[in-house]
């Protein structure tokens, strides 16, 4: 009788995921109500003018370094938001959200999170399994999904390898074909015969087709669909009104950061959102900066801290992260839930990055000073990655021109730009 369940199974998993799909795009971009405490916090005004920008960090000097960073021909536009000691001190946008209209950024323009959405489901995980709802240690093959893994691995990984990226595959497994088309469901069920970098459970190998497994497992232990969950149970309460799921959540918005690739406009493309617990997050500035204040334990009525440790916690060893100066400053990489650790100057670190064709996106921060970066930005240059290092050190006291500071920002080995977009400095009310 097994043998014949198995496939039905795998078949309303399928279904399942299609269905997880089909409403993440289709879904219209209907305002979420805000809880009385968002309401409040509504009426603040956002610290987006120089008198505004209180703090231990040179707030002047580092605006005034980004914008030179923004006007660089590689970028279009850039949204930036710093919290220190828990409190959102900075917020500033620069460049335009495309370059044939010339709009410019503001404080509302919507972007896209990319990977940075694993967060999310890593701490709607951990959230779950502190209000009994979910098992993290159980293994795969207790929930209906539509993942395979070779060997039969699905009976010995557990949820928290799953989204530690411990699936032993290779790593980005048939991402390439995602962007061709296929359906995520089906890529998962294609996966038992992928070819694996490691024995399962071995090592650290990066996914985002088996990663985003944790939404068909997350939407079962929520009952009901992930994307559904996850703005009920987190963006809801934590008043992030632009943060939205799929396709719609970013072109639905008045204002929304087309991709670029130099000058070029990019063209929309659906596939990495159809995996929306990997890569399908869409939000302004703003709701990133409420999102990064939960991560610094803000709101413990929406994530505790029992659970953001849960979240962070490392799982296991990775390589190293990023590329040239960053990647030899960042040491002892680890990955928890969603979430990378490394070691910074001395400092545990946590954050992420992400990067689709024609946005990249960033958070970075210090837990123990409960002070951190985010950033987005509409184009596929890498250098904005320096910017949460760049505050960070101006925190710590090792501002550039110091010989044991690396400076983060600096672009004097690049030829000169044209002339600086100026930076929007309204004093705004949050969305």
């Amino acid at each position: 009788m097994g043998r014949y369940l198995a496939p039905l199974f795998g078949l309303a998993a399928i279904l399942l995921v299609s269905w997880y799909g089909y409403r993440a795009f289709v879904q219209e971009n209907i305002p979420l109500p805000l809880t009385e405490t968002a309401q409040a916090a509504s009426q603040d005004r956002l610290p987006t003018n120089p008198d505004d920008w209180q703090g231990k960090i040179d707030y002047l000097n580092l605006d005034r370094r980004i914008a030179a960073l923004a006007a660089r021909p590689e970028m279009a536009g850039l949204a930036v938001a710093i919290v220190e000691a828990g409190e959102l001190r900075f917020v500033q946008t620069y460049g335009v959200t495309d370059k044939r209209s010339g709009e410019q950024v503001t404080p509302q323009t919507v972007f896209r999170w990319a990977s940075l959405s694993k967060g999310v489901a890593g701490s709607f995980a951990a959230k779950l399994s502190e209000e009994g709802e979910l098992d993290l240690d159980a293994t795969l093959n207790r929930w209906q999904t539509s993942l395979m893994l070779p060997g039969e691995a699905i009976s010995r990984i557990t949820l928290a390898q799953l989204m530690s990226h411990q699936t032993g595959l290779t790593k980005n497994a048939y991402d390439r074909k995602l962007e061709d088309g296929e359906s995520p469901g089906l890529l998962r069920t294609r996966l038992g015969t992928a070819p694996l970098q490691c024995m399962p459970g071995t090592c650290h190998s990066y996914q985002n087709i088996a990663f985003d497994t944790a939404s068909e497992i997350l939407g079962q232990a929520a009952g009901n669909i992930y994307a559904d969950a996850a703005q009920t149970q987190l963006f809801e309460p934590l008043g992030m009104e632009s943060a939205q799921f799929g396709m719609i959540g970013l072109t639905g918005a008045d204002s929304w950061a087309r991709p670029h690739r130099g000058d070029e406009v990019r063209t929309l493309v659906e596939s990495y959102w159809r995996l929306p617990a990997a890569a399908g997050v869409n939000s302004n500035i703003v709701d990133m900066a409420r999102w990064l204040r939960a991560q610094l334990g803000a709101n413990e009525d929406v994530l505790s801290d029992k659970a953001l440790e849960l979240a962070h916690s490392p799982q296991v060893r990775t390589g190293r992260v990023y590329g040239g100066d960053l990647s030899r400053a960042l040491t002892e990489p680890s990955y928890g839930l969603g979430w990378r650790n490394f070691t910074y100057k001395g400092r545990r670190l946590i954050g992420h990055s992400g990067a689709v064709d024609g946005y990249r996106a960033t958070i970075i921060f210090d837990p123990a000073a409960r002070t951190g970066v985010a950033a987005m930005w509409n184009s596929g240059w890498g250098k904005p990655f320096g910017i949460p290092f760049a505050a960070l050190d101006s925190y710590y006291g090792n501002v550039a021109g110091n010989q044991s500071a690396t400076d983060w920002l600096d672009l004097s080995n690049l030829p000169l730009p044209e002339p600086l977009q100026p930076s929007s400095s309204d004093n705004q009310p949050i969305p």
